[in-house]
């Protein structure tokens, strides 16, 4: 859903010299911050205005995310082990499109089960085949700027798509929203296909320093024989149980009320893009100067004020300063937690399991909240479930500063 036109003023961090397939993993990256996940939060946001509940919802996204987190240690395994890394990208875009086609095409119960259902499981393969080209191409020393680089340019793709929603739905309605899926999906595949395969080293892609390295355990047991990792899986899991409903309920409560829920949700969802690229410009020289592990503060701190300014506050303006503090949270989270994992996992030829065994556990954070947080609304309203996800994040924040030193260990 974006094009490549200027419309965000940001530069990317620097440091990787940028060749033909560099370019194409950033291409790459801009163009899946839309396609990977279809509807993403325009779902929500479409259902609520067609008479939706948020429990239903809630239970829809629960089911999914369940789905999804059984699927992706799997997909993890797979990745360690295939060269075929550029396939487990393109074919996920193409299914996961084809389905929100038909989403908006016929919006029934057994379509909106059944597509979210699918591309919740194919939508797992995206993030660790993402992760292990990534380490593949640029190696482990460069592995934490290029992470920065990835989600600058798929923060800067969420942004033009948000922007490209809005206008093309205030001039073209559904039709709009249709042929900017299409453009997506096309240039996310051409990405992928300009990343030149014989510059992937699948050695390096699964965390072995070496040809002569030892593999490590294998599939969960790699979360049992690193304690750093297992303590990370479980402040991902408080964390996201507690951030992952929040910009849904936003969404949710803002479209009914303002009956435009394609704007509404571009509009929302901007705000925390246009932080987490901020955040993703930030990371390196945070990271760099004051260590891996004061970013994780930084970002675990972000939810629980979010919550209590959601929770005090009905106005509207008050999505800017809870998604500003949504893309600040979310946004360093979602590069200090591979930085972290390929830290713990260096040399074990574990690390796309090792890392799709942390995103399955902080799956179940997220998919278990937002039938939480549907049920919170009925009984409470929405400032009752922001208050409750806002305050579940501090136990996140306390495992942490208690574990900090194996889950975010100092670089060598």
């Amino acid at each position: 859903m974006q094009t490549s036109q200027g419309m965000v003023a940001a530069a990317p961090p620097a440091a990787v010299p940028v060749g033909g397939t560099i370019a194409a993993l950033a291409a790459l990256n801009f163009f899946l911050a839309d396609a990977r996940d279809g509807l993403g939060p325009f779902l929500d946001a479409y259902l609520a205005t067609n008479g939706w509940s948020p429990f239903s919802l809630g239970m829809i996204a629960t089911f999914g995310g369940v789905l999804g987190m059984i699927a992706t240690p799997l997909f993890g395994a797979l990745v360690d082990g295939t060269p075929y890394k550029r396939f487990l990208v393109i074919a996920p875009v193409l299914l996961v499109t084809a389905l929100a086609l038909w989403t908006l095409a016929t919006p029934t119960v057994a379509v909106v089960i059944g597509g979210q259902t699918v591309t919740a499981i194919v939508g797992a393969v995206i993030g660790p085949a993402m992760m292990g080209l990534t380490l593949g191409l640029v190696g482990e020393a460069a592995f934490p700027g290029q992470v920065s680089r990835n989600e600058f340019w798929n923060h800067a793709g969420n942004v033009v798509s948000l922007v490209g929603v809005y206008v093309a739905t205030a001039l073209y309605g559904m039709n709009g929203i249709i042929a900017l899926m299409i453009v997506t999906a096309i240039g996310a595949v051409v990405a992928t296909l300009l990343i030149d395969p014989a510059k992937i080293d699948h050695k390096v892609a699964r965390g072995l320093a070496s040809d002569e390295g030892e593999l490590g355990p294998s599939g969960y047991s790699v979360l049992l024989s690193k304690p750093g990792l297992l303590v990370l899986a479980v402040v991902m899991l408080v964390f996201h149980f507690g951030n992952a409903p929040v910009s849904r309920l936003v969404a949710q409560q803002f479209s009914v009320e303002l009956g435009t829920p394609f704007r509404t949700t571009a509009l929302i969802t901007g705000v925390a893009q246009m932080t987490m690229i901020a955040a993703a410009v930030a990371a390196p020289w945070l990271i760099r100067r004051f260590g891996l592990a004061s970013v994780f503060i930084v970002a675990l701190c972000a939810l629980p004020l979010r919550g209590a300014i959601a929770g005090t506050v009905s106005d509207f303006w008050m999505i800017y300063p809870v998604q500003i503090l949504d893309g600040l949270g979310a946004g360093l989270i979602g590069i200090a937690t591979p930085i972290a994992a390929e830290r713990i996992l260096s040399g074990s030829g574990r690390f796309n399991v090792g890392l799709a065994a942390v995103m399955t556990v902080q799956g179940i954070g997220a998919s278990f909240s937002n039938i939480v947080a549907g049920w919170l609304v009925e009984i409470g309203g929405f400032a009752l479930a922001y208050w409750v996800h806002g305050g579940v994040a501090v136990g996140a924040l306390l495992l942490f500063l208690f574990w900090r030193r194996s889950v975010a260990p100092a670089s060598d």
